[in-house]
């Protein structure tokens, strides 16, 4: 006879190291936290080919027209908001491009909403209902991969024809089965049995970090290791446009200043203004043309 463990999801199983963890003092619950938490890195690190994977076949879907979608439930549904909700001001990229689906609406990013996972047709008509395509991709995230609203929104993206990812953290569960490529950081037992918003929560947001980050950075929507297209919204991101402005162009604050304000605020405009001598106008075009990739841009002025 199995043991009862056995049909219990890793992420839902109880943790040995942390039995006893309601009687110790503060001190020590926070070490045993620590200690568990580090598991989550080590954990994305081995599954770093299956990552590259992804983000590959994430760039030639969106260099083609697609977009890149999250979906799920709870707290794995709040997460691919977050980073979905982070690209447009990082990256300067259109809040299409990156969109995210959480079980229960937008509400469920700050309430409980949890009857919505059950339904497994769910998922379906969400994506159905935001347009979804077979040119798209789909990242479904579901710590204990058994979730199914968001593996039968896997199952109904794959069907079509579109390129789905599965971000779990236990083997050879139902969605990691049901996507192409299954993306699975095995993190173990939680602290607190079965709060996957700990260390499983913890490695699917590094892994989400590395799909958005990795994507733009292969798309051209990174300069080096600069934020060349980030918006500039308030006091800090333009002071932090100026410091990438002078960076790249070598010019002093108060040059780089003028451009900024002639750009009426937009960095990639200035800074293609400020490496080509070009006009805010035929910056915004040959912009426009690139897809809003810099390089392209400043290139495109370039004697052929």
């Amino acid at each position: 006879m199995p043991h009862p463990s056995e049909s219990i999801p890793l992420t839902e199983q109880e943790n040995p190291r942390t039995a006893q963890i309601s009687s110790l003092p503060t001190e020590e619950i926070l070490r045993l936290m620590n200690e568990e938490d580090a598991r989550a890195p080590e954990a994305v690190g081995h599954v770093l080919p299956e990552i590259t994977r992804a983000v590959n076949g994430i760039v030639e879907r969106l260099k083609q027209g697609g977009r890149l979608f999250y979906i799920g439930t709870g707290t794995s549904g709040r997460l691919g908001v977050l980073d979905a909700s982070e690209c447009p001001p990082t990256f300067g990229v259109s809040a299409d491009l990156i969109q995210a689906i959480i079980a229960g609406g937008y509400d469920a990013c700050y309430r409980a909403v949890e009857a919505s996972e059950d339904d497994e047709n769910a998922g379906a008509r969400d994506l159905d209902q935001r347009g979804f395509t077979s040119a798209d991709v789909l990242v479904g995230i579901a710590a204990s991969g058994q979730t199914p609203y968001t593996v039968g929104a896997v199952n109904h993206a794959r069907g079509m024809g579109a390129l789905t990812i599965a971000i779990t953290c236990v083997p050879d569960s139902r969605i990691a089965n049901a996507a192409e490529i299954p993306i699975v950081p095995v993190v173990g037992p939680e602290v607190v049995a079965g709060s996957t918003r700990l260390k499983a929560g913890t490695a699917q947001k590094l892994v989400l970090n590395m799909l958005s980050t990795a994507t733009m950075i292969r798309l051209g929507y990174v300069t080096g290791n600069r934020m060349t297209n980030m918006q500039t919204r308030n006091v800090k991101l333009r002071a932090r446009a100026i410091r990438i402005l002078q960076s790249e162009s070598g010019l002093d604050e108060q040059q780089v200043e003028t451009f900024l304000d002639e750009a009426n605020g937009n960095l990639p405009v200035a800074l293609v203004m400020s490496q080509t001598g070009r006009s805010r106008a035929e910056a915004e075009a040959a912009l426009e043309e690139s897809h809003g990739v810099i390089g392209k841009a400043i290139d495109s002025f370039k004697p052929r």
